[in-house]
């Protein structure tokens, strides 16, 4: 049976060290790092976490409409089976090698260094600001996610995202088995060096983006100012509207309306295994 905590305010180092079936409402931690560190069976609600490592070594957790303040970084760390719904957390660097994590509801306006190396992930809803979102996660989905900050997803594997917006340089690099779905992704350099990068129904503007990939997949989507695409990519693309400029892609078909540059330099790239179709009356240049 759970014990119920109510309006409480706790400080010191471990608060609530290796606490288990517990129910806290309305409680502030502060001034003390790791107060549940080793928990299991815990929820929160309406709670506050203002000071270092709250979370670490735990599973089975439950958090609704809780907030981290910039001093409760480093938040959640080698946790397991953890859901986070309507919170705000403001705190950078949280959620490390958690394993079966979900988070809806929930805005992230510091989130450098945030969610890395986690496994089996569900973002729903999300909003976050900060550099190297999501690095090394595997098995990840994601819905509604707006983002703001660069090289996101750097060596995430098994990624799905649905209906977002990111405004990420450098995302996706050396990934594997991503896919993204009605969305719009700007950034310069996007996708180098993957595997398996299918974008579906996506609006994309990008400075020398989806280069350097094994198995690029592009399904009526459009590209807006992306120029200097699919260098040394193996590449299937169906363009909806033209591509300012195309350079030495590797292999695959490339469709679109038309191209405004195209570049296959021989020395580079065999041109005979890279189709090219311009659907429009202008001719690819």
């Amino acid at each position: 049976m759970s014990k119920d905590i109510t309006r409480a305010y706790l400080t010191g180092e471990r608060a609530l060290f290796k606490a288990n079936d517990l129910k806290i409402y309305d409680t502030i931690f502060n001034d003390g790092e790791s107060p549940l560190k080793e928990s299991r069976n815990i929820e929160l609600y309406n709670s506050m976490f203002k000071w270092k490592y709250p979370l670490w070594y735990c599973k089975d957790i439950y958090v609704k409409n809780c907030t981290w303040f910039e001093m409760g970084r480093a938040g959640v760390w080698y946790t397991d089976n953890i859901s986070v719904e309507d919170c705000a957390i403001e705190a950078p660097k949280n959620f490390r090698r958690c394993r079966n994590l979900t988070i809806k509801n929930t805005s992230f306006p510091n989130a450098e260094e945030t969610l890395w190396s986690c496994d089996n992930v569900k973002l729903e809803n999300v909003t976050a600001k900060g550099d190297y979102f999501a690095m090394n996660c595997s098995n990840i989905t994601a819905s509604n996610l707006t983002l703001y900050g660069n090289y996101s997803f750097d060596g995430a594997k098994n990624v799905e995202i649905r209906s977002s917006r990111l405004l990420s340089k450098d995302a996706f690099w050396n990934g594997e088995n991503i896919t993204v779905y009605d969305s719009f992704i700007s950034g310069e350099y996007l996708g180098w060096n993957s595997k398996n990068l299918t974008l579906i129904n996506c609006t994309i503007e990008s400075l020398q983006g989806l280069c350097y990939i094994e198995n690029l997949t592009l399904k009526n989507c459009k590209l807006i100012n992306t120029t200097l695409a699919f260098e040394y990519s193996s590449v299937d693309a169906e363009i909806d509207g033209g591509i300012d400029s195309v350079l030495n892609p590797s292999s695959g078909t490339i469709r679109a309306d038309y191209i405004g540059e195209l570049t296959i330099n021989k020395d580079d790239v065999d041109p005979a295994k890279t189709k090219i179709i311009c659907t429009s009356d202008f001719k690819c240049a």
